[in-house]
């Protein structure tokens, strides 16, 4: 009689596990969505020889993240294909460089995903603008997920493109992931560093301090209901006094060339993050362990000009082969968001192309 209790209880054990199984699939279905858009919106041009969706998927956490899939109309979709997720600059969104870089190497014939970032655009996150570096890391683990249950994607070839503090997030993500097959930063920021230290560590301990106690006040604020206060991201005006760097940023940002507002959001305070949340980033560390990526290689663009080189020269220093160190001549940080006859998108196919088979 014992013994068949015990198998009575094994049996309902296993039943409500097959049916939490199924259950979730059934759900993670209802929230993987897929529409065809037309690419209108852009401020830039899409080639017609591409068709582009609207995506949404779940991380793990089981928040959604929203993307925009291109497929190449020419791709044999009864094969399994070589695919690319591509991450936007911080305080960005899909729609501006990450969509550049996701339509141009979609023309090339990969399938290409750009996504939103947690707490960024159109995916899941409250409050709005937070930072959350591991978060953001789990995000691209997640379009992993999405593509590589896709019948026309090879799940053993899929690589990433990391613009500005997304090359920092990617690189975070592909010391966890080996399923990254084959990573490249543009532009690429150390979020960590430059919160902790500044351009060209010019940053003193004092000033750091400074910053970690008003974020610690910030939060007695909000969490008594007071308002939410933003902080870095882009100036809305300038003036004489305006830092150049700051000037590049509002050149892409603040004009018709880059400006993009997502759905829900605000003018005012698009790129900035919440003042309270950006310390995060004091305690992240992405370029440490980076040698243990390898032997899955690395490709690392950076502009001959521009100010966040230091970034991208430090992770090449750190990582191991094989790896590559790419110097655009005559371009400048923001140059490589969204200027066509300066990214060297014929550099990052052959890489692709060599390490996606």
């Amino acid at each position: 009689m014992r013994r068949i209790g015990i198998l009575a209880i094994v049996s309902l054990m296993s039943f409500g596990q097959a049916y939490t199984q199924k259950d979730q699939k059934d759900q993670m279905e209802k929230t993987e969505e897929m529409e065809q858009i037309l690419a209108e919106y852009m401020t830039f041009k899409v080639s017609d020889n591409i068709t582009m969706y609207k995506v949404t998927f779940k991380n793990q956490y089981r928040m959604n993240v929203a993307g925009h899939l291109f497929i190449p109309k020419n791709l044999d979709q009864n094969v399994k294909n070589p695919a690319i997720i591509v991450g936007h600059p911080m305080g960005a969104v899909k729609e501006q460089s990450a969509n550049v870089y996701a339509s141009n190497m979609a023309e090339r014939g990969f399938v290409t995903l750009s996504l939103d970032l947690s707490f960024w655009g159109e995916s899941d996150g409250e409050p709005r603008n937070a930072v959350l570096p591991d978060m953001y890391a789990e995000d691209f683990s997640a379009a992993v997920d999405f593509l590589g249950t896709r019948p026309f994607v090879d799940r053993n070839n899929i690589g990433v493109i990391g613009v500005c503090g997304s090359g920092s997030f990617v690189i975070s993500a592909a010391k966890i992931d080996p399923r990254l097959t084959a990573i490249a930063t543009v532009s690429m920021y150390d979020m960590g560093s430059a919160n902790r230290n500044a351009l060209n560590h010019s940053q003193t301990h004092e000033q750091r301090k400074k910053i970690i106690t008003d974020a610690a006040e910030q939060r007695y604020i909000e969490f008594t209901g007071g308002e939410t206060k933003y902080t870095s991201g882009t100036v809305h005006k300038m003036d004489e006094n305006t830092h150049p760097v700051q000037r590049e940023f509002y050149d892409f940002y603040r004009t018709p060339r880059g400006e993009y507002t997502p759905k829900g959001g605000s003018q005012e305070t698009t790129t900035h993050p919440t003042l309270s949340s950006n310390v995060k980033f004091m305690n992240f560390y992405p370029f440490n362990d980076i040698e243990t990526i390898s032997p899955r290689p690395m490709l690392f663009i950076t502009g001959d000009t521009a100010h966040s080189k230091e970034f991208s020269e430090d992770a090449y220093k750190r990582a191991r082969e094989p790896k590559e160190l790419y110097y655009v001549a005559n371009a400048g940080h923001v140059d490589l968001y969204d200027r066509l006859e300066l990214i060297p998108f014929d550099t990052l196919e052959a890489f692709f192309k060599k390490y996606l088979k």
